[in-house]
């Protein structure tokens, strides 16, 4: 091993990725290795649709990705009907506050060399507004909210720590916030995160080695929109929980989140999309219980989710 690689060990992050691929042996507070996580659920009518395939499956959903449209486009008494039928059902809810760089006058994120900035929070303006939104939400009952950036991150766990934000409520890194390296996920736990979505197309040795440095759950791309590289990883599922719990694993089949998360879409639209990604998830479920028996999902309802509290 070189000097510079054991500086790296001093400093808590790993000399590479985990090419051994070790089993982690941690898992959430119930005893589960993996939890499923489902994205997209924009409206009340959707949330309603995947409640019904979930039901008809027999699967556990424990984490929603809410109104990835904004949630800027729901009346505050549509953000508090959808609070209380997640909570009723006892599902963790991330929601995605409203105002982000797409929104804005800034033309540099739509063009093709652009949207590699990153989706950063652009104006002191557009950061109080995001945090408005927030706040909207919180007072819907929601206590789950998705974060882009480091600055925006810092800044909503310190309203959390000094109580102008509830202690329980929880925030999860998107993967838009681009990081996919140990020092990265180390970052963003300092910063306050309760979970991060790592890059997409990362191999479980990457993985592993993040798993390595962090404690927070890692939130794991198995199928992804066509314009992020549309692969599916259903086959490797087991294997990503086995070296990356605890883990939420999300899926997100599709053309694009441009097309699929349009927020004036029809309702059927929306509606069409979650019953299958609900369908995908089970059906990863059964191959992980067929490959692995030794991991299992965490329990419907679990004690420790953040549910909606309307």
């Amino acid at each position: 091993m070189s000097s510079l690689q054991e500086s790296l060990r001093a400093l808590g992050l790993p000399a590479g990725d985990a090419h051994d691929l070790p089993t982690s042996g941690a898992t959430f507070a119930d005893g589960g290795h993996y939890r499923i996580e489902i994205s997209g659920v924009e409206r009340f009518s959707t949330l309603q649709a995947l409640i019904e395939a979930a039901d008809r499956l027999g699967l556990a959903v424990h984490r929603i990705i809410a109104t990835v449209g904004g949630a800027t486009m729901l009346s505050r008494q549509e953000l508090r009907d959808f609070a209380q039928l997640a909570a009723e059902r006892r599902l963790e809810v991330i929601l995605t506050p409203g105002p982000r760089r797409s929104w804005d006058l800034g033309p540099q994120i739509r063009t093709p060399e652009g949207v590699s900035s990153g989706w950063r929070t652009r104006g002191a303006d557009a950061l109080v507004h995001l945090l408005r939104d927030i706040e909207r939400g919180i007072e819907a009952g929601f206590r789950g909210f998705l974060i882009l950036d480091e600055g925006v991150l810092w800044t909503v766990a310190q309203l959390r720590a000094r109580g102008v934000f509830p202690p329980n409520v929880i925030f999860k890194v998107s993967v838009y916030a681009g990081h996919g390296n140990p020092a990265g996920a180390r970052v963003l736990e300092s910063l306050g995160a309760n979970s991060f979505n790592p890059l997409a197309d990362l191999t479980p040795a990457m993985l592993a080695a993040i798993r390595q440095t962090v404690k927070l759950p890692l939130d794991v791309y198995i199928s992804i929109v066509d314009q992020m590289g549309g692969f599916n990883r259903m086959m490797e599922a087991a294997e990503i929980v086995r070296v990356c719990s605890p883990c939420y694993l999300k899926f997100e089949p599709g053309e694009s989140e441009g097309i699929i998360y349009r927020p004036y879409a029809p309702e059927s639209h929306h509606a069409q999309l979650i019953r299958e990604k609900v369908r995908v998830a089970a059906i990863t479920a059964e191959l992980i219980a067929g490959e692995n028996s030794a991991l299992v999902a965490s329990p419907a309802g679990s004690p420790d989710l953040v549910v909606p509290q309307p």
